[in-house]
């Protein structure tokens, strides 16, 4: 559900030494919403169309993928070894975990778009979402990142700035079914990041990651 927008805080820490590409990814912030086409490889073959587009397509590239962003990078650095550098994979696996899909689907079937304006909106994740979700400094980070995530469209109403078919697509195909053999045959150096609270990729996950294949590093942050 996030977009390039998320990255503009950490991207300074390198605009210096590097040109930076920071991708909407289809039916996510600015880009264009299909109804099909939601599955890693999928996105995979755009972020190729898109760096020959821009003339980048005979350089290596540092490839960084967050969450559902990093099950797309890996993908691509496995169909197009030669055009990856080097890897980063933040906070997600190569495990099914469909309960991580249900969990998402969950949050979108509960939040009741489209409001009938931002005003309304900011009412619901103050008041109603917390209670849902079961309160908590937890609940107040999702209900501002889903907050976020509104823009006001036609009549003022508010509704998602990414396209939920897309998103629900997106979790169900990326994590139908385990990645681990594309894991094991990466052939560029791998750095792995978890959180040390992600529910997304486990301890036990992100271990079993780090004995797949020797050119994988881990980082877990406190």
């Amino acid at each position: 559900m996030g977009s390039g927008a998320n990255w503009r805080k950490i991207t300074p820490a390198f605009e210096r030494e590097f040109q930076i590409l920071l991708l909407d990814q289809r039916g996510h912030g600015r880009s264009f919403h299909p109804p099909q086409g939601y599955a890693p490889e999928d996105y995979a073959q755009d972020l190729a169309l898109i760096l020959d587009e821009l003339g980048w397509g005979d350089q290596a590239i540092h490839l960084v993928g967050h969450s559902m962003g990093g099950r797309n990078a890996l993908v691509f650095a496995n169909r197009f070894p030669r055009r990856v550098n080097k890897l980063v994979i933040e906070d997600i696996g190569p495990d099914a975990n469909l309960e991580s899909a249900r969990r998402i689907e969950g949050y979108l079937d509960m939040i009741p778009t489209p409001f009938p304006d931002k005003r309304a909106a900011k009412h619901f994740f103050a008041e109603t979402f917390p209670q849902l979700v079961g309160g908590g400094a937890q609940a107040r980070v999702l209900a501002e990142y889903f907050y976020a995530n509104l823009r006001s469209g036609a009549e003022g109403k508010a509704d998602w700035r990414f396209s939920p078919v897309g998103v629900r697509a997106s979790v169900r195909e990326g994590r139908a079914r385990e990645r681990w053999e594309l894991l094991a045959t990466l052939a560029v150096p791998t750095l792995v990041i978890r959180g040390s609270q992600s529910t997304d990729l486990s301890r036990e996950v992100f271990d079993r990651m780090l004995q797949a294949n020797p050119k994988l590093r881990g980082a877990q942050i406190e």
